[in-house]
């Protein structure tokens, strides 16, 4: 019983601190402790101690002035990943459909997790032999076209995991070696795997770009091995770098071919 009672208790200060939340709209951002007291029917000491919480984690701000609340910018870190991975998943459909029928291949869309990419979307091949994979597939070889694009833009943080060993480098490469290939892709704006993470496939990813110049997804042309010749990778690089560089601007960026370091 002491259990479901706490269960309870918990699950109430969640909907209250929602409540909270709900009443930052845009047409009234700003709101006093007064203000949400009588919107939420909870009384001024609880609403204080909600707010003084979520000002902690930097959810909501007050403005020194005014005294009012409103929402802060760690409520768009908490909803980024998520909103920018909704957007560029609807924004790339198009291009990733037209990159599909020009060069006959499947194209895919990964996202980054912070050590792994992910690929959430995908067009395949109408060839009877196609290179696919499914939704939701992680990849963390250094090999992966997808996985040296996100590391050559987040260059910090791929010291991190080739020092932990998180990340697989290509057979024969050592770790000096393959940050070199990462400043080299870096450089070209796009990624190859030519037969690196499987004898029969290649792949080539080109990094997009949102209205923060960030990069948020990488797009991927992947094709079977004995299919795709040196000469054709640079075709491919150069549809897929176009394509990628059409849906950052579509979401906002203003260089989306800018170098990734």
């Amino acid at each position: 019983m002491a259990g479901e009672k706490e269960q309870a208790r918990g699950a109430s200060v969640i909907v209250n601190v929602m409540d909270v939340l709900r009443c930052f709209t845009s047409s009234e951002p700003s709101q006093s402790v007064t203000g949400i007291a009588a919107q939420v029917g909870l009384h001024k000491s609880s609403v204080s101690r909600i707010l003084s919480t979520l000002e902690q984690e930097s959810v909501v701000e007050r403005d020194p002035a005014s005294r009012k609340y409103r929402l802060g910018l760690g409520l768009i870190a908490i909803a980024g990943p998520l909103l920018a991975n909704l957007d560029v998943r609807h924004v790339a459909l198009g291009a990733m459909r037209t990159v599909a029928e020009n060069s006959g291949e499947t194209v895919a869309l990964s996202v980054w997790d912070g050590h792994e990419a992910v690929t959430v979307e995908q067009i395949p091949s109408s060839r009877p032999v196609k290179h696919t994979s499914a939704l939701g597939s992680r990849y963390s070889t250094g090999g992966s076209a997808t996985v040296q694009v996100f590391l050559a833009a987040h260059a910090e943080r791929a010291d991190e995991l080739l020092g932990s060993g998180q990340i697989e480098l290509p057979p024969g490469e050592g770790s000096e070696s393959y940050r070199r290939r990462l400043r080299k892709v870096g450089e070209l704006g796009y990624g190859v795997n030519y037969g690196e993470t499987s004898p029969d496939e290649a792949g080539v990813a080109a990094p997009v770009r949102d209205h923060r110049g960030e990069v948020v997804a990488a797009l991927l042309v992947a094709a079977p091995f004995f299919r795709v010749s040196e000469k054709d990778v640079e075709t491919i690089a150069e549809l897929c770098r176009a394509a990628a560089g059409e849906i950052g601007r579509r979401l906002g960026s203003h260089d989306p071919a800018a170098p990734l370091h």
